[in-house]
């Protein structure tokens, strides 16, 4: 599943496209995607510009000209991608849905410097949705989020408060969304082997430096992510269609039975399950 940097580095490419741009015609070309589209959606959509479009976690969030938000979650295999005339479009598509046949929105734009723009959204395995809010309305995705890792909410005196009565691994804690919005499985495996921290340990038990150094981590891994327009395992492209490549600089992730990159540490990578999820980490240099 996309996590934090690739959905930066999808909107990132999407807002020169569509920032600015009035939305001309909505198409669904199905009732629903993980849920269904909320009543009205296509309506509350035309007719209004994109003032802004943002990131909140793992959501998209395109701020509209009446104050309404429009949220969007890529889920395992969803892609938004832009094509400034739409037979441009075919060959751009994320690599699950190379034939276009799983495109089941398309919004036609009217941007006041590129002209007549198509945004469209692939979904093979439809686990993406999207949500429209009225202005001032609560919402229910967001609202209950912990800090963006990458600004400045985040820090080591807030990350130590939230830790210190957590008995459960500090692995899982980041993996709560309430603590910290939009870490995922495979970056906080990688800034717990950067910090050299063992995923196992209980969050309560982490002390000031190593707290200190997990927040550098988590902040680097990110930051690096995002350079290499996030990572390709399988379905996420980029806005232009192109893989991320952040996998090739994968520390830990995906490497069981290889030597651990540290030097000097002559360990070997070790792959446990920890909440349903692959862990990888390196027993001798993590502790």
């Amino acid at each position: 599943m996309p996590e934090l940097p690739e959905v930066e580095t999808v909107r990132r490419g999407l807002a020169p496209y569509i920032e600015g741009a009035r939305i001309e015609a909505v198409t669904l070309n199905r009732p629903d995607l993980r849920f269904p589209f909320p009543e009205g959606f296509v309506a509350g959509l035309e007719g209004h510009t994109i003032t802004h479009l943002g990131r909140r976690a793992k959501y998209l969030i395109a701020t509209l000209s009446n104050g309404g938000a429009w949220l969007s979650h890529l889920g395992m295999t969803g892609a938004f991608l832009v094509a400034d005339q739409l037979l441009e479009e075919a060959s751009r598509l994320n690599p699950g849905d190379s034939s276009g046949k799983h495109v089941h929105v398309r919004v036609h734009l009217v941007h006041p410097a590129r002209g007549r723009v198509t945004l469209s959204y692939s979904d093979p395995r439809r686990f993406g949705f999207m949500d429209l809010f009225a202005p001032g309305a609560a919402n229910p995705f967001t609202d209950s989020l912990g800090p963006e890792p990458l600004g400045n909410d985040l820090s080591a005196p807030y990350l130590a408060e939230r830790l210190r009565a957590r008995k459960g691994p500090i692995k899982t804690a980041l993996l709560d969304q309430r603590v910290i919005a939009g870490l995922g499985n495979i970056y906080v495996c990688e800034a717990l082997h950067m910090s050299g921290i063992d995923p196992r340990r209980a969050g309560g038990t982490l002390d000031g430096g190593e707290i200190e150094k997990l927040v550098a981590a988590i902040r680097q891994v990110l930051t690096a992510a995002i350079a290499a327009g996030g990572s390709t395992l399988k379905d996420f492209a980029r806005a232009d269609g192109q893989p991320g490549y952040f996998q090739h600089s994968f520390a830990v992730y995906g490497h069981e039975g290889d030597p651990c990159p540290r030097p000097g540490c002559g360990g070997t990578i070790k792959r446990i399950v920890q909440a349903g999820r692959s862990t990888f980490f390196c027993p001798t240099c993590q502790r």
